[in-house]
């Protein structure tokens, strides 16, 4: 009797193992994740494939920030990993060895547009014109002064510099897990860390190490979650200034004010023309080796390329995505046809 009970279990568990397998091969929903910035886009243009073929089902899009999204990415090939990784910046070194030992073959990348990083204060706060010294002086551990490095002195935005307004630092910065980040601190912070002889003097990873390290007094607040939570901070805090995406930026019109970087206005037609210092473009990579496995994957990367969904006039324009040129569209579109990777 024990033993007819045992291999009733035993039967039990691997009918389960099977369903549960069965599952998994029958996933026909195509799943993303990774940077909150692409997070809008990424919904919207799901939204529209899922409405435009009914053979497919709307895919899934997740959040998590551009290195979350990549680790998920890259943690390997089968239906129970990601399809495709959102991100604010190009793929590192890093992601695609860590791609490649996991068995992700094929990695092809799509560029399906630009966006421009902005610092933004309450409506009723402050006017800022930065450049990126002031922030880089906001937010170091330690800053140079009379040819030594001291520990950050400045607790008011006057102090730096007396155009600035005369409240409060309090500056809320992407978390590390965001793409955001990346390149908020290679085109701000670095940028206006080596403005100072005393930075120039010092070895390249002394210095970069130097530029990055935050002060710990709670004037700068990193935000893990997505612009919203940023946004949340500004409302709480009257002189917080907050770092977010033109796109979200554009949607929040009402309730935040821009500044300038470098004298620069951020708007598309400056990001455009190369003139605003802090714009990157925008990413998502798919996983080559799930084309023909999750159905409709290949389509939505190509519908959501295609000048009705992205390009000039589409949604995604409206929702604040600066669209590529003719040129980038029909390069990024033929490489999705031909499934070319990054290594």
């Amino acid at each position: 009797m024990l033993l007819s009970r045992i291999n009733g279990i035993t039967l039990g568990l691997v009918l389960a193992g099977l369903a549960l397998s069965a599952n998994a091969l029958a996933r026909d929903t195509i799943q993303a994740a990774g940077s909150s910035t692409v997070l809008p886009f990424a919904s919207i243009a799901a939204e529209e494939f899922g409405n435009s073929f009914a053979q497919f089902r709307t895919p899934v899009i997740g959040s998590g920030g551009t290195g979350g999204g990549m680790k998920q990415f890259c943690g390997g090939v089968g239906l129970d990993t990601i399809d495709i990784g959102n991100a604010s910046r190009p793929i590192t070194d890093a992601e695609k060895d860590a791609c490649k030992k996991n068995g992700v073959t094929k990695v092809i990348e799509v560029k399906f547009g630009y966006d421009g990083i902005v610092f933004a204060s309450r409506s009723d706060s402050g006017t800022f014109a930065f450049e990126p010294r002031h922030i880089f002086l906001a937010q170091a551990a330690k800053v140079p002064q009379n040819g030594k490095m001291v520990a950050n002195p400045y607790t008011r935005w006057k102090q730096i510099d007396a155009s600035l307004p005369d409240q409060e630092i309090t500056l809320a910065i992407p978390g590390s897990n965001h793409g955001t980040r990346e390149v908020y601190d290679q085109n701000v912070v670095e940028r206006g860390c080596e403005t100072f002889d005393e930075m120039k003097a010092l070895e390249k990873d002394e210095r970069k190490k130097a530029c990055l390290a935050l002060r710990t007094d709670g004037r700068v607040v990193e935000i893990s979650g997505d612009y919203t939570e940023t946004l949340a901070r500004l409302q709480a805090q009257r002189d917080a200034v907050g770092v977010f995406g033109l796109s979200f930026y554009d949607s929040n019109r009402d309730r935040l004010k821009v500044a300038t970087v470098a004298g620069v206005m951020p708007s598309v037609e400056n990001i455009l023309a190369g003139k605003y210092p802090v714009s990157r473009p925008l990413f998502f990579y798919v996983k080559g080796d799930h084309i023909g496995m999750v159905p409709g994957l290949q389509e939505f990367a190509l519908f959501f390329l295609s000048e009705g969904t992205s390009g000039a006039g589409s949604p995604l324009e409206r929702a604040g995505l600066i669209a590529l040129s003719a040129d980038e569209r029909a390069k990024v579109i033929a490489d999705i046809r031909t499934g070319k990777s990054v290594y």
